[in-house]
């Protein structure tokens, strides 16, 4: 039986000769040489058949997936930012990241409801707590961290039950870190080979996109003197976004390769160019006090962030078309055990 090489290259055709020999002249065959013999026979090599993957392709929709790992992030850094507005004595700014945090996360929900078919489905999730499952985690934090932006949102917009509406915000706050880097740990935590191979960094990844987002959003619709926490959330929130990525891509090797080909190659670029743009000029917006500049900063921050999402979840389900992505770097690792 033939097969298709898998290389660095990618898959290779048929070769002459692959087919298995059975008789008397079937085995592996060996030249003497004395001392220091070598086997005639060459190294086997990895074969799949017709070049078909090795892996299921990922069967989520771009859209509802993608956006949903990008609203998750806004919503979750959202709710810092609120918790820092409303104890800095910054109203308009609190007001602006708890509507941000909640519209975004009601949105989030709804687009993974909608990518799964059935509200059911997301409900039966919650049938079971499984700390080693980050979907049932994932699902156990969104059900306890949506109510609560959606309290610290109502209470703040009607302006009663102010104790109510602060223990919320605080609580939402609490949670907001996990809720905004807990989908890089459930890509990870797949066999795909671009997003598994990512797994030290992705947090770190996801938790800047996060920070550059919800930045964003408050620069763009809060008072330009009340938006100096989000100026800095940008700023840090881009340095750690662009560096994690870069230190990401150097330490996965080969499966990094999907991040420059293709989609994902375009959407990585802008979305650095837009990111490092944004945090320029949510710096200079806030040395002119100028709205117009910081809302050119909220929409470049904006777009890069989702940017990032779309071109991580377009790498990833390319690298599982491909067998070499699974293939080659499980063999490397091997080999360097080996040695």
């Amino acid at each position: 039986m033939t097969g298709s090489d898998v290389t660095r290259d990618g898959v290779q055709g048929p070769r002459r000769g692959r087919d298995a020999v059975t008789g008397a002249g079937g085995g592996r065959r060996r030249r003497r040489r004395g001392r220091g013999e070598q086997p005639v026979v060459p190294e086997a090599r990895f074969s799949s058949y017709y070049g078909t993957p090795i892996l299921n392709e990922p069967t989520w929709r771009p859209l509802d997936i993608a956006g949903y790992l990008y609203l998750g992030g806004l919503a979750g850094a959202s709710s810092l930012l609120a918790a820092g507005g409303h104890a800095g004595q910054r109203p308009a700014l609190a007001r602006t990241a708890k509507l941000g945090a909640a519209g975004a996360v009601s949105v989030s929900l709804a687009a993974l409801v909608h990518d799964l078919g059935r509200p059911a489905r997301f409900l039966n999730m919650l049938r079971i707590v499984k700390p080693t499952s980050p979907m049932n985690t994932g699902s156990w934090l969104l059900a306890g961290y949506a109510p609560l932006t959606m309290a610290a949102a109502a209470t703040d917009v009607a302006g009663r039950h102010r104790v109510i509406g602060a223990a919320a915000t605080a609580a939402a706050a609490v949670l907001g870190p996990a809720v905004a880097t807990y989908t890089a740990v459930l890509l990870s935590d797949t066999a795909v080979p671009t997003w598994h191979e990512g797994h030290r960094e992705m947090p770190f990844v996801f938790a800047g996109s996060a920070a550059t987002a919800a930045a964003g959003l408050a620069l763009a619709a809060a008072p330009v003197a009340q938006a100096g926490p989000a100026r800095r959330m940008a700023v840090l929130g881009a340095g750690l976004e662009v560096g994690a990525f870069r230190v990401m891509k150097r330490r996965m090797g080969l499966a990094a390769e999907p991040y420059g080909q293709g989609v994902p190659r375009t959407l990585l670029r802008c979305a650095e160019a837009l990111t490092t743009t944004g945090a320029a000029l949510a710096v200079c917006a806030g040395r002119r006090r100028s709205k117009r500049l910081a809302a050119a900063a909220g929409a470049a921050l904006l777009t890069g962030s989702a940017a990032l999402r779309f071109a991580v979840f377009h790498a990833g389900v390319a690298s599982a078309r491909d067998p070499k992505y699974t293939v080659l770097p499980q063999r490397e690792r091997l080999e360097a055990r080996s040695r």
